[in-house]
Formats: C-alpha cells, structure tokens, sequence
C-alpha cells in the first residue's frame, strides 16, 4: 500500500486539509491506519474491538460520495476516531462495549450512547474501541492502569514493558484508565480518540503519551448512554497529537465553534495569565510512584527550563505560584462507590436488551463464578467492586458530602484565580494536581513537556480552568505548541 501520510505524526487537521484538497480519500486513510494498527497493535495491546473491515471501509466510502456531492457534515467529516470501551457503541457497528469486564462480554447495545451517535452524524469514522482500566478502576484497589479482564495489558509504545513490582502510576507504568485511547494515538492507530476522566483518566495518560488531551467541565458533554463511574466526578473529552485537533474536536462536541477561534488568537498570549506551581510540591508519593535515579531531578530540570520558554515566548506567568494542598478534603472514594453502585452503573446496563447482568452485585458473583479467567494472578480481588456493592448510605449523606467537597474545591481554585488575577493554573501531571480541579467540576488539560532519560517515559504538564471556560485551555495549548519543542513520537 502506498504511503499517503505518517500514521504516527499526521493529525487531524492536516488530514481535513488533505481530503479538502482532494489529495486523498477517506478510504485511503483508513486503509493506512489500519495497515499500521494490524502491525503495530499485537505488541501494545491498545485496542478491544474492532468492526469489520468491509464495515469500515463502507462507512468511509459513503462519507467519501457524500463529500463528493457537497455534503459535509461537519468541520471532521471523514476523520476516523478510536473510542474508549466506556463509550457504548449500537451492536450493529460491529463493535462491543464491555468496559473491560468479561461480565459484558456479548451484551448488545440498541443504541449508541449520545456522543457516539453525535460524532457519527458529524462525519466521524469509528475506528475502534480501545481497552481500558476495568470499570475506569473500580474493580480492585491498585489495579495497573490499562489493564482489563477482557482486554489484558495495554503497554507505553515508549517504554514496552511494565517493570516487577511497579507502583501504578510509576515510571513504566501507561497511564489511567484512558491508556489504550492514549496508546492508540501516540502508536498512530488513529489520529484523534477519545477518552472519560474521573481523576486523571484523561490527563495521565495523555501526559504519559506526548499527548494533548482536554476533560470539560463536569456535565458540559451528554454522557447519557455511556458509562461513568460517577456522575459528580466524570466527563467524557478528547485526546489527540495537536491543540489545533483538540480544538477542532472540543468545538464539534461542544458546540461552541471553537474550531473558528478568534483571528489572531491562536498560538498567542493575549488575554492568558498563568500560575505556575512549584514541582518540589506537587510530586507523587512514593506508594503511587516509585523514584529512580535522577528521574525527579530530570523532571524538575525541564519544568523550569518549559517556565522559561513560556516567559521567553511572551506568556504573562506567575511561579511558583502558591496553592493550597489536598488536606481537609472529606471522602471522595466513598463517593464513588455511592454512585457507582446506585445510579451510574445501573443506568448504563439498561441500554443492553435481554442481558442477565443488571447490578454491581451480578458483577461480583460472576467474578467469583469465573474466578480464572476475571480475576487472574495479580489481580485476584474485587474489593472495590465489593464496597461498592455494599455501599448503600442514605443519599442526602452523600449528597452533603458531594456539596462540601464542590465548595472546597471551587474556594480554592476561585480563591487563586480571583486573588493573583490568573485564569490558567498549571502543574505537573505526576502529581495530584488534576485533583482540585475533579473535584471542583473544572475543566482540565493535559500538554506534553518532555522525556525521562531513565526510560524515555513522557510527561507533561496539567493545566485547569473556570467552569466553562474551555476557551482558555485551548488557547494555552495552541500557544504552548508553538512555545515549546514538537512532541516526542515513540519508535515502533
């Protein structure tokens, strides 16, 4: 097959460019990506499920026809995109939505879930669906992000290997429970997908594949007809190579023409003041990720050096900016054992007719029926799954507790913004900053920084707004990808 473009580098606004020029076909560039994916896939394990080839390729050849009649239906038409496994996806598609669990395995969706079928009446070509932590984490407590029953392993195409004993957010570790949306991208198997965020399921990963990624603002996407572990907490975002694809994909979805930013805006400072905090602080503990030899020197060295860069560059930053830290905040874990067990997942099971499994407590006890193949070494407990289950406090507690946590959060991060003036926070990725910004319902990003020497790990920058205010997210990252070094690609 002829090389039309490099599935690894090429996003998806060159690719817009391309078919507007008549330079290439919607089919040629699934015909590409899936070259490379039939290659590069059994060695990283980033996908769950795949349609039909023929399927596929039908669905790109009527977009083509379309656009050859003037048809477009949206800014990405004819873009294919890969899908976390949460997102469900009508059995006719050819594709499953188990969430990782073995315990879906073969249950049939009627419908797509809200922003699936948006995304197909815009043009979008589902690609794939990617595997996932299973349940997004809520199976067993220190789960290795990216790995499912049903799915396995996914690995970092950077590092290839998962070291013994390693912590689960550590140095070889792939990500959060979007790491084989994020694999997915940085492998080049698709040039944009897309994920959900809980706490960090969108921006760890990201972080971990040079990636840009954006979770709105809490309840700005419909999630109806997907799965969430918690409606408080989650949101459903795109990942993508670009701040130019983020923005391209952020507006489609949301509505807000951000794809048509304002002249002159793009890539520049204007109207952008940032606080910057301090990488000595904001770091991980040791039970999350275990140090190596330089590796917080190395990440500390080239966050300073990025600080200077932006300054350089002309963006008005302040650091190290002072933030409150996390103490103080009541039980979020709790939280999301709640709802998990007595709104999220029971909602999400009724889009599956004539399907045995209807509750968490179905889960457990086919776990335990299929002990082997669910909870195999090292995986071998459902605790999370178990509290949850017997998590069945009256909801005004919980409802309280949800208020009092909202309110910290948001008196922190409005306390910063409103008293230094700032309307950008920024952190390290590893680290718990994406935390405040989970809690307060904020939107957060995520923006590549560099490369561990230790391994040639990604990481990179988290970056969080105003409710609502997504705009200033994308024009950091727009102005950030012009400041800073082009993004590490992996060597396959």
């Amino acid at each position: 097959m002829p090389s039309f473009f490099n599935p690894q580098t090429t996003n998806a606004v060159e690719l817009t460019q391309l078919l507007a020029q008549r330079k290439i076909t919607s089919v040629q560039i699934v015909e590409v990506y899936l070259a490379h994916t039939e290659q590069h896939n059994p060695g990283l394990n980033a996908l769950i499920s795949q349609p039909p080839r023929q399927k596929v390729l039908a669905a790109a050849a009527k977009l083509d026809q379309e656009r050859s009649d003037g048809k477009l239906r949206g800014p990405l038409h004819g873009i294919p995109i890969i899908l976390k496994d949460c997102l469900t996806t009508a059995s006719d598609l050819g594709m499953s939505t188990t969430c990782g669990s073995l315990a879906l395995v073969g249950a049939k969706a009627r419908k797509n879930a809200a922003i699936v079928q948006r995304m197909i009446d815009g043009g979008l070509i589902i690609l794939a669906k990617a595997n996932m932590t299973e349940f997004c984490g809520m199976k067993m407590t220190y789960m290795m992000p990216g790995w499912s029953a049903h799915g396995g392993q996914t690995l970092s195409p950077y590092v290839r290997v998962i070291e013994k004993d390693e912590k689960i957010l550590g140095h070889s570790a792939p990500g959060g429970s979007s790491t084989g949306s994020g694999v997915s991208l940085s492998a080049g198997f698709a040039p944009l997908a897309m994920g959900t965020e809980t706490i960090g399921s969108i921006v760890t990963p990201s972080s971990r594949n040079a990636l840009y990624g954006l979770k709105p603002t809490v309840g700005a996407l419909d999630a109806d007809g997907a799965f969430t572990m918690t409606e408080f907490y989650d949101s459903p975002g795109p990942m993508a190579k670009s701040a130019a694809d983020i923005r391209a994909l952020a507006g489609f979805l949301l509505g807000r023409g951000f794809e048509a930013a304002p002249p002159g805006d793009v890539g520049s400072w204007k109207g952008l003041k940032v606080g910057v905090v301090d990488p000595r602080l904001w770091t991980l503990d040791e039970s999350m990720c275990r140090q190596h030899e330089g590796t917080a020197v190395n990440m500390v060295e080239e966050y300073e050096s990025m600080v200077e860069t932006l300054r350089k560059s002309g963006c008005s930053l302040q650091y190290p900016f002072a933030l409150p830290n996390l103490s103080g905040y009541p039980d979020t874990i709790s939280l999301a054992h709640w709802e998990f067990n007595n709104i999220c997942l029971p909602k999400f099971l009724k889009i599956f007719d004539n399907f045995p499994i209807r509750s968490v407590k179905d889960i457990v006890k086919f776990n335990q029926d299929n002990q082997e193949r669910a909870m195999p070494e090292p995986y071998t407990e459902q605790n999370d799954l178990i509290k949850a289950m017997n998590s069945n406090e009256p909801a005004e507690e919980v409802d309280a507790v949800k208020a009092e946590l909202r309110a910290k959060a948001r008196g922190i991060l409005d306390g910063a913004f409103d008293t230094a003036g700032v309307n950008v926070l920024a952190g390290p990725c590893d680290s718990g900053f994406c935390v405040h910004a989970a809690a307060a319902g904020y939107p957060v990003g995520a923006v590549p920084l560099s490369t561990l020497r230790y391994n040639g790990r990604p990481f990179g920058l988290c970056v969080v707004a105003r409710a609502g205010d997504e705009e200033a997210l994308l024009q950091f990252m727009a102005a950030y990808e012009a400041a800073m070094p082009a993004r590490a690609v992996p060597v396959l």
